[in-house]
């Protein structure tokens, strides 16, 4: 299955490639693109679904902490020496190639929060495909709320390359936002196109076009953002992850300023650090923090003084329901109200329902049945 798979892959890559972009082929790509897109789920759930595919010995990760991240990158990067300099994990360290054979947890401890940091074994080319248990790797990685993607100077672009290929062949989209296409089918009237922002990077006719190569034939579809023809086909595939990313490269102890400079302009967003020196580590440990998009929130007992002193953390733009399925799984059901004070509460003792969406430094109290 998987090889006749790939040769349809292949003969249809081959054909976009030929085709030259502009007006007159864009809708003929946007047909080609989308079957692509099929043809790789299809691989994807192929792999993914074998038995000696995800998990397995050594990858069966448990998530923990307030948020999780992967360390991900070709061997030899250092990422063992940099998780052991971090967290309470130590993993091991070796000068030479693979060192790191399964996937190793540990835990960030940083202005009050827990981070899960993941050390996995280094990828190689193809390893979407399988090669070098790239299949568990990429299975641990599609699960995490941030990639960190852990590159050496040298040639540090086309690795960075070749990094983000291998992710997004496994349907990650790290650094991405979901774009807002919002498609509700209907048994009749054809499709009916609302865009509220003008759409550049294709017409409605092949926006129309890709839609009904989904066989969505009928359908009320609003668009508030400009996707592109891949952004479209994400949206449509669903099966697409956009954790956070972080780019890191390596051993700038090793660099000149001149060099440095080089990689700064060549790399965008990009952090210099040395896992070996500690420099730039605390600034890291920053980053991920503020990535990850956490915020603080105080939880107050009725009839008692706020509890300032540990601080529940939670991702931005939680809710009330958010929190209390953080709290105990019994909170949801019994839920009565929230009374909210701080940044979201339009007064002081606010209130609200379950999905009111909080802000960094409330002060929350949850009210539930009595029994």
């Amino acid at each position: 299955m998987s090889s006749t798979i790939d040769e349809k892959i292949r003969d249809i890559e081959d054909q976009v490639s030929k085709t030259k972009k502009n007006k007159s082929t864009e809708h003929h790509l946007g047909v080609l693109k989308s079957k692509l897109a099929k043809l790789r789920r299809q691989k994807l759930d192929f792999q993914f679904s074998a038995k000696s595919g995800g998990g397995g010995y050594g990858f069966d990760v448990k998530k923990a902490g307030d948020g999780s991240a992967v360390l991900i990158g070709f061997p030899s990067t250092g990422k063992s020496t940099l998780i052991s300099s971090i967290t309470s994990k130590e993993s091991k360290i070796g000068h030479y190639a693979f060192t790191t054979t399964s996937a190793i947890p540990g835990i960030m401890f940083h202005k009050g929060t827990q981070i899960q940091i993941i050390d996995l074994p280094g990828i190689i080319e193809e390893a979407s495909m399988g090669k070098g248990r790239g299949k568990q790797i990429l299975a641990v990685a599609r699960g995490a709320d941030m990639i960190i993607i852990m590159i050496e100077p040298k040639k540090s672009t086309q690795y960075l390359d070749k990094v983000l290929n291998e992710l997004r062949k496994v349907a990650i989209r790290p650094g991405l936002k979901q774009p807002y296409i919002q498609i509700k089918k209907k048994d009749r009237g054809g499709i009916a196109l609302s865009t509220l922002a003008k759409l550049t990077h294709m017409s409605e006719k092949t926006f129309v076009g890709i839609l009904r190569e989904y066989k969505i034939m009928n359908a009320a579809v609003t668009v508030r953002s400009d996707p592109t023809i891949d952004e479209l086909i994400d949206v449509l595939e669903g099966n697409r992850v956009y954790p956070k990313l972080l780019i890191l490269v390596n051993k700038i102890d090793l660099l000149s300023k001149k060099q440095r400079k080089r990689i700064d302009e060549n790399i965008q967003d990009v952090l210099m650090i040395s896992a070996l020196t500690g420099e730039n580590i605390e600034n890291l440990k920053d980053e991920i923090v503020e990535r990850l998009e956490l915020i603080k929130i105080y939880l107050k007992k009725q009839r008692e003084k706020t509890d300032f002193e540990e601080p529940l953390i939670v991702k931005r733009d939680s809710t009330i329901r958010d929190i209390c399925d953080k709290i105990h799984r019994s909170f949801k059901s019994q839920f009565r109200y929230a009374v909210v004070s701080g940044k979201s509460a339009k007064h002081p003792n606010q209130r609200v329902g379950l999905d009111h969406v909080i802000q960094d430094g409330d002060v929350i109290t949850i009210i539930v049945k009595k029994f």
